[in-house]
């Protein structure tokens, strides 16, 4: 009978009961009113993940098909708008040394509060030599990359509130975050990362999207070196 009355098949129904499935919103409603019983107290999670999937959407400022097509713009902007927190995770990151102005840019930002913190691949790291024949550019290509990105970087290494170290992980994304906004730069096997997708999220209270990205990037910080030391060799 109630399935008649919403007119859904009965196994449909079983399935709710005998599998613990979760009614369509639509369905929910009119079961509800049919039981004369609230949603929540029928469906106590449902609301929630409901809830969690729309904030997620919410984050999502934009998705860029290509780095390299992404508006210096938006760069330009979330850099200066940037003012507690400046992440930056990366394998080089050397698109960035196109900036000219960068370093003198974040030596600023860093004394007037930011915290800035940086980092890179190791260049002799198996991880770095991988990814540099997956992209199908040779196996020492992105090592240089590195080297010639923290030569750029290297004058910013004594300012108090900003940190450069050495990573080894595998980097499945590559990282930016500017306070609550972060590009994310995603890794597709084969192809640079200029080639790759971009998302451009928002933090949002009750979100999860974008702080699963900040805390993947402080489990790669808590695994790091730092930059100077013996260990850091800055010639092929």
């Amino acid at each position: 009978m109630a399935a008649q009355a919403i007119n859904v098949d009965a196994k449909t129904i079983e399935r709710w009961i005998t599998k613990n499935r979760t009614p369509y919103p639509k369905h929910r409603n009119a079961l509800a009113a049919l039981l004369r019983e609230s949603e929540s107290f029928l469906w106590p999670d449902a609301r929630g993940s409901e809830r969690a999937a729309e904030i997620a959407t919410s984050e999502v400022v934009a998705v860029y098909p290509h780095r390299h097509e992404m508006p210096r713009e938006v760069w330009s902007r979330l850099i200066d708008s940037a003012a507690s927190q400046l992440d930056i995770l990366v394998y080089a990151g050397l698109f960035l040394t196109e900036n000219h102005k960068l370093v003198k840019t974040l030596r600023t930002k860093s004394r007037a509060g930011t915290n800035i913190r940086f980092l890179f691949g190791d260049p002799d790291s198996l991880n770095v030599t991988s990814r540099s024949r997956e992209e199908n550019i040779g196996p020492a290509a992105i090592a240089a990359k590195i080297r010639n990105a923290i030569m750029f970087f290297q004058p910013l290494a004594d300012e108090p509130a900003i940190d450069i170290r050495l990573h080894e992980t595998t980097l499945y994304n590559s990282i930016y975050r500017f306070d609550n906004e972060m590009l994310v730069n995603t890794h597709v096997y084969g192809r640079m990362a200029a080639h790759s997708p971009v998302l451009h999220l928002r933090q949002l209270a009750g979100g999860d999207l974008f702080d699963t990205y900040a805390d993947s990037f402080n489990a790669v910080w808590e695994d790091s070196k730092p930059l100077a030391g013996p260990h850091v060799s800055m010639h092929n």
